[in-house]
């Protein structure tokens, strides 16, 4: 029963595909032809408008990338200075160490 279902779903798909197919081919008048030129037409214009939107936001995506990418190298410049700061701190409490050996 499996594999008849798996059959029959293969129809249904094949069918669905043919039938999309037989559409477009039998358009037989200008009536047909306009209506599916409207339909294919307001397709375009919702898939441009689509894009629009994801273009906008990818364009912004990269612009937050760039921010978090350049607040990223601050605070890695800012941990370095700290970390000078910390070993300057280390070896003048060494010098003072020594100093009182």
């Amino acid at each position: 029963s499996a594999q008849i279902a798996d059959l029959q779903q293969k129809l249904l798909d094949a069918d669905n595909g043919d039938r999309a197919k037989q559409r477009w081919d039998s358009i037989a008048t200008i009536l047909e032809a306009k209506c599916a030129l409207k339909y294919l037409l307001g397709e375009l214009v919702s898939s441009k408008v689509q894009e629009s939107k994801l273009q906008s936001s990818l364009e912004q995506s990269q612009a937050s990338c760039s921010d978090v990418q350049k607040m990223l190298m601050e605070e890695r410049n800012h941990i370095a200075e700290l970390e000078a700061e910390f070993q300057n701190q280390i070896l003048v409490q060494e010098q003072q160490h020594q100093e009182k050996v």
